[in-house]
C-alpha cells in the first residue's frame, strides 16, 4: 500500500536523506521547511526518485498555526497521513553564559517545542484515523552531554523525556506508534550552519556516519516501529562512560569537544540559520566524509583512460 508521509526539515542534513529514501519506496511525500526554494529542489529530487506524488509546504514549526496549516494541506490532498518523520533542528555553539539568550531560547523552541507541536498534531490525526506512525529524531547528546552545545543538549534531554512520555501515553492507542532515532556524529551541513559564539566552526566529531544510513533507519521505524533506534558505532560507549565514569568523562569531554568537534577555521559571533534558513547552505551531506559514489566514478574514470592509453601503445 502507498503511504503518505510527512517530512518536517526535509530540506537538509537526515530530513533531506528520509525524504528520498521513501521517495525511492514509491510513497506520497508532503515536505515541509522553511526554504521554499530549496524545498523546490527537493520535491524534483523525490519525483525522480520514484515518489507516487510530492507536495511541498513551507513551514517554520516554531509559528503558531503552522502545523495545522501543514496537517491540513497533508489530508486534504492524501486522505490521510500513515507516517510523519520530524528532523528540524537548529545548532548553536558557545558557552552558556556567552550565547545570546534569544539565540538559546531559539533553540530550544525549535529543537524541543518545534518536535513537541509536531507530536501534537500529529498524534491527534493518528488516534482519529486510528493509526499511525510518529518518528522522532534524537541524538546522542540526548543521554549524554558535551560543552559549548547547551541549547541543543536541553532540547535533546527534553525530547527524549517527551518521547518517553508519549509511548507510554500510546500503549492505549492500538497502531499508534512513536518512535525515536538516535545518531551519533551525522555528514549533515547543521554543523556549518549553527549559530557560534565560540569561534571556531563546529564539526561531527569521529566516527561519523552518513545521513543515508540515518535514514533508512528512520525508515525501518516506518515499516516496523521500535522503541528507539540508536545509529553510531560508539554511542553505546560514550553513554557507559558517561553514566558509569562522570568523573572521568567530565575531565576528558572538554578537551575531546575542543581537538574533535571543533575545527580550526575560525568564526565571527553568527546567528547562523537558527532565525532564518540559508538556502545555499542546505544540503544532504555537510561535506565531512568523502563523497565515495564520487571515488568510485573518478577511479573508474581513470581506470578506463589508463586501460584506453595502454590498448593504444599495444595496438
Amino acid at each position: 500500500m502507498t503511504r503518505t508521509v510527512v517530512v518536517t526539515g526535509a530540506t537538509s542534513g537526515i530530513g533531506r536523506a528520509a525524504a528520498r529514501e521513501f521517495a525511492g519506496r514509491g510513497d506520497r511525500l508532503v515536505l515541509a521547511a522553511r526554504a521554499p526554494e530549496t524545498l523546490e529542489q527537493v520535491r524534483r529530487e523525490c519525483a525522480a526518485a520514484g515518489a507516487a506524488e510530492v507536495r511541498v509546504v513551507p513551514t517554520d514549526v516554531t509559528e503558531p498555526g503552522a502545523l495545522d496549516a501543514l496537517t491540513a494541506t497533508a489530508v486534504t490532498g492524501f486522505g490521510r497521513i500513515d507516517v510523519w518523520v520530524h528532523t528540524a533542528a537548529v545548532m548553536a555553539y558557545g558557552r552558556f553564559e556567552e550565547i545570546p539568550a534569544e539565540v538559546f531560547e531559539q533553540v530550544v523552541r525549535t529543537d524541543l517545542l518545534g518536535s513537541a507541536g509536531v507530536a501534537r498534531v500529529a498524534l491527534r490525526h493518528f488516534k482519529e484515523a486510528g493509526a499511525g506512525t510518529l518518528i522522532l529524531t534524537g541524538s546522542v547528546l540526548g543521554h549524554i552531554t558535551a560543552p559549548y552545545m547547551s541549547g541543543y543538549v536541553t532540547s535533546k534531554w527534553g525530547l527524549q523525556g517527551l518521547a518517553r512520555a508519549l509511548q507510554q501515553e500510546s500503549r492505549d492507542l492500538p497502531g499508534v506508534n512513536v518512535c525515536l532515532v538516535t545518531p551519533g556524529s551525522v555528514d549533515t551541513p547543521v554543523y556549518q550552519q549553527a549559530a557560534n559564539y565560540v569561534g571556531r566552526i563546529g564539526r561531527p566529531p569521529l566516527p561519523i556516519t552518513t545521513p543515508e544510513r540515518v535514514a533508512r533507519a528512520i525508515a525501518h521505524c516506518a515499516d516496523k516501529p521500535r522503541r528507539e533506534i540508536s545509529v553510531g558505532r560508539v554511542n553505546l560507549v560514550m553513554r557507559v562512560g558517561f553514566t558509569a565514569l562522570p568523573a572521568v568523562y567530565d575531565v576528558l569531554v572538554g578537551p575531546l569537544m575542543r581537538l574533535g568537534g571543533l575545527t580550526g577555521r575560525p568564526v565571527p559571533p553568527t546567528e547562523g540559520a537558527v532565525f532564518t534558513p540559508n538556502p545555499a547552505g542546505e544540503a544532504v551531506r555537510g561535506g565531512w566524509l568523502p563523497d565515495l559514489s564520487r571515488v568510485v566514478r573518478t577511479v573508474g574514470g581513470a581506470t578506463a583512460m589508463v586501460g584506453s592509453a595502454v590498448r593504444r601503445r599495444l595496438s
